[in-house]
């Protein structure tokens, strides 16, 4: 696809608070991915041990770096530097080996067996075995946590020797080797995950350690382990995160020079380009959409109708919502699949045109010709762009009426059932992560647990497919679906930039996990 990104131009008040929003939530959400070398090749680090050092600055702390708890987005660039996952993904969204050397599926499906790398060390020096493997995995799958969920198919997990993993499954699951290759795969001692002190002192068999300048919650200081069978990927000896959760003072501390890389905004771009750092772009890192959650309409009966969210899939105008409260860093868009991955169809765009006198029809067809209302929360997410979702719907007769809610509430706001629809960013990934997130049954996206037989069937077909271009078609077959029958409504792809010093590259254009890898030095 084109690039998504063009110049900037003065912002409103209103648009730059979106901005700002944007670029928390979006890398929250699940942001950006592995360097786009193989697992196991060098980094930028010309062939050796690389003595460079790099500082950057994230929004908010890990809440926890216990493996069962893990959260991915910005919190992956402190977890998965303690930790080895077993698999990886690569700048293609590739899956690759990573802890495990290889891995093999059944012809069934049911049974994925995994071989280690026989020079695993945890950072005790204790060799890493396949109990251990079995002991962190069994620990999440029987932990109410975050990850927990993605274990939900495994019935049972077991070390067949010293080196060898063999995981059943209940049934097929296409997500498992992407949850193994982020936080639900990595390797925890199980003589330790239990220990208090492992929330924030865990003994994992990563490439860095904790060093004890770490200040928790404010700045992380990770030094390299020179022991660590990749050791070579990783160019920078030391890698600190600091917290900084003001996006202004983040961007003084790169002007400043007391960061290395930091999140812009694009109104900042001349400045910061002016000041001798290099911005890199990032063209889709979110997608923005409203989840149109009751489709059953058992809170807002008009949701049940197709018109009715075809109507509201008309509501916006999706090129001035990009231009306007992203400044171009973005992409209209109607469908919320990652656009670099196999799901996205590029001629499903322009399904739904911006067309309010349309969209009034068809409500008036669904028996609305006098409106509607319709309560979604109000969060952090939201508030920017509250006026303008709310004027651009109320110009096709719906009312909007936006409930406070506080931010520790923001997910389970969308979780609790209590609103028909919520304004949201979703993070982008791999097709069976989006997939199972939006339209499983017990997906987070899909909190009225809503299905459909023609969904149900593609889910199974997807499931048990082993042929990656065959499944790839299912993956389209069952966006076109998503997006025929307005099972949300997708706005825009929302881009992102870096900037960084001189010496230090910025490598990734997709998003799928931010990590020390995602950096390079520049070659003098």
């Amino acid at each position: 696809m084109n690039s998504l990104l063009s110049r900037p131009r003065a912002l409103t008040r209103a648009a730059t608070a979106a901005l700002a929003v944007s670029a928390v939530l979006a890398t929250a959400a699940c942001a950006s991915s592995p360097s786009n070398e193989r697992p196991g090749e060098s980094n930028g680090s010309g062939g050796g041990l690389g003595t460079a050092e790099l500082t950057i600055a994230v929004a908010a702390p890990p809440a926890s770096l216990d493996p069962a708890q893990l959260a991915e987005g910005e919190q992956a660039f402190i977890w998965a530097s303690v930790f080895d996952t077993l698999l990886a993904v690569d700048q293609e969204n590739e899956i690759q080996p990573n802890a495990a050397e290889s891995y093999e599926y059944s012809d069934d499906l049911r049974t994925l067996t995994l071989t280690l790398r026989d020079d695993l060390t945890f950072t005790n020096g204790d060799p890493v075995t396949a109990e251990d493997v079995v002991g962190t995995l069994e620990r999440t799958r029987t932990t109410p946590s975050p990850q927990q969920p993605k274990l939900a198919k495994v019935s049972s997990i077991e070390a067949t020797d010293e080196r060898t993993v063999v995981v059943n499954l209940s049934e097929p699951d296409p997500g498992l080797l992407s949850y193994f290759a982020q936080a639900t795969g990595v390797i925890g001692d199980p003589e330790t995950l239990d220990e208090e002190s492992s929330t924030l002192r865990p003994v994992g068999s990563g490439p860095y350690t904790l060093a004890d300048a770490t200040v928790d919650g404010s700045e992380y200081v990770l030094e390299r382990r020179d022991d660590h069978w990749n050791a070579e990927a990783y160019p920078f000896k030391t890698f600190t995160v600091r917290v900084i959760q003001d996006r202004t003072a983040a961007f003084n501390a790169l002007q400043a020079g007391e960061i290395d890389a930091g999140r812009i905004q694009p109104q900042q771009r001349p400045q910061v380009e002016g000041a001798g750092l290099t911005v890199h772009e990032q063209e889709a890192i979110s997608s923005l959409l409203i989840i149109l959650a009751d489709r059953g309409g058992e809170l807002a009966p008009p949701l049940a109708d197709l018109r009715v969210r075809q109507a509201i899939n008309m509501a916006f105008d999706r090129e001035q919502f990009v231009e306007t409260l992203f400044q171009g860093v973005g992409a209209p868009t109607v469908q919320p699949f990652n656009p670099s991955e196999a799901a996205y169809n590029e001629d499903l765009e322009g399904t739904y045109d911006f067309d309010p006198e349309a969209a009034r029809e068809l409500l008036a067809d669904a028996g609305y010709e006098d409106g509607f209302s319709l309560t979604m929360p109000s969060t952090v997410i939201s508030q920017s762009f509250e006026p303008v979702v709310t004027q651009a719907l109320a110009d096709i007769g719906i009312t909007i009426q936006w409930e406070p809610v506080p931010p520790q509430n923001t997910a389970s706001s969308l979780a609790s059932k209590q609103y028909p629809a919520a304004l949201w960013f979703m993070g982008l990934n791999v097709p069976a992560r989006e997939v199972a997130d939006l339209y499983a049954p017990t997906g987070f996206l899909n909190p009225f647990n809503y299905e459909d037989p023609e969904l149900t069937e593609l889910f199974s077909s997807i499931a048990n497919e082993a042929d990656e271009a065959a499944q790839a078609e299912l993956y389209q077959e069952l966006n076109a679906f998503s997006v025929e029958n307005a099972l949300n409504a997708p706005i825009a792809y929302i881009g992102g930039l870096w900037a960084t010093t001189e010496d230090v590259d910025f490598i990734p254009e997709v998003s799928v996990l931010p990590t020390v890898r995602n950096f390079g030095v520049v070659e003098g």
